[in-house]
């Protein structure tokens, strides 16, 4: 996109206000995993323990702050999703007691949209340290709970949520939907 799309509004609300609300809506519990910098302004921020790794970076370095054995992670990029679908996410990783829990839709995961185990940062870290970044070639060391699209759809929850806006065209797509009237 070529900016910083947790800076760019939508329907008048920044999407780092946007995931937070949305985070705040299921649990009190929040911490922002960037620049404190930049990101302060709209609540507690973790930095990077293994800075430039990516979105497993990201993850680590929640984990590691974390004072919760579970964990959701909310993307800043997913502007569709809801309460509902992140309240099922987090009821589901309860009940399976998994160290990941994670939503696919299509043939596509979503580690970006899921609940983690705190246990699951050492996971991470090894892979970090050995310059693995790709979150979910690390589920078949752990024990996961997919929730198929299927299961997603029964409960009222479509695929459409995962959207994400990582093109202009997107983003242009995005602006269209959440414009009044």
């Amino acid at each position: 996109m070529g900016k910083d799309k947790a800076l760019l509004e939508l329907a008048g609300k920044r999407l780092i206000v946007r995931a937070v609300e949305l985070a705040r809506q299921i649990t009190s519990e929040l911490a922002i995993v960037g620049d404190a910098v930049k990101f302060a302004p709209y609540g507690p921020v973790v930095s990077d323990v293994f800075p430039g790794c990516g979105p497993l970076g990201g993850i680590h370095a929640a984990l590691m702050a974390s004072i919760c054995d579970f964990n959701l992670v909310v993307p800043v990029d997913t502007p569709f999703l809801n309460a509902p679908l992140l309240n099922y996410v987090a009821q589901q990783a309860r009940s399976s007691g998994a160290m990941v829990t994670v939503p696919s839709t299509g043939r596509h995961l979503h580690p970006l949209c899921a609940v983690y185990r705190k246990e699951f940062a050492g996971v991470a870290e090894k892979a970090l340290r050995s310059g693995n970044y790709k979150i979910d070639a690390l589920f078949d060391q752990v024990q996961v709970r997919v929730i198929s699209e299927e299961e997603l759809r029964k409960n009222h929850l479509p695929a459409s949520l995962f959207r994400n806006v990582n093109t202009p065209e997107e983003w242009r797509q995005a602006e269209r939907e959440c414009a009044p009237g």
